[in-house]
């Protein structure tokens, strides 16, 4: 299965007294997300279910790639996305779409660059994802403890 880790765009700073979870996506963060989602189809993504944390700058970033990849189907929200999420967690509710060929999953640090490192079987790896960052991870299967193969990451600055 291919999985695909989208780290949430640029997102406005929360006003005093709003939750953290009602932050939108910025015009640059729209545009920095769609221009990477364009350079991931040339690197082969096509037609991934996609999977958003429900806080509204994930959701928003879920859609810029659903419309970039011309997908009809809005995002499925699962809690296991959110920031303090953990990579177990995650892992349990991939294992529900086990018959999907690709996932894009959108979020947030520091779930995303745990989640890569727990993905590729190395909890001690350091990933930084950057704002709009896209990393592919390939797993052989949804057993009890993944063994993902890293094929590429792609940031603003290689899509800009």
């Amino acid at each position: 299965m291919e999985l695909y880790l989208l780290r949430h765009g640029i997102a406005e700073d929360a006003p005093p007294g709003h939750p953290d979870a009602d932050r939108r996506l910025t015009a640059e963060g729209k545009k920095k997300t769609a221009e990477v989602i364009r350079l991931a189809r040339r690197a082969g993504l096509e037609e991934p279910l996609v999977l958003s944390s429900p806080y509204a700058r994930a959701v928003e970033t879920a859609r810029v790639a659903i419309a970039e990849l011309g997908l009809k189907n809005e995002p499925v929200l699962t809690p296991a996305l959110i920031p303090h999420s953990n990579p177990e967690a995650v892992w349990a509710e991939l294992r529900d779409f086990n018959k999907e060929r690709a996932l894009l999953l959108s979020g947030h640090e520091p779930l995303m660059g745990h989640l890569a490192a727990y993905l590729l079987n190395t909890p001690g790896l350091r990933v930084d994802m950057k704002k709009s960052a896209l990393v592919r991870i390939d797993v052989e299967g949804l057993g009890y403890v993944p063994y993902g193969t890293l094929r590429w990451m792609l940031t603003p600055r290689l899509a800009g």
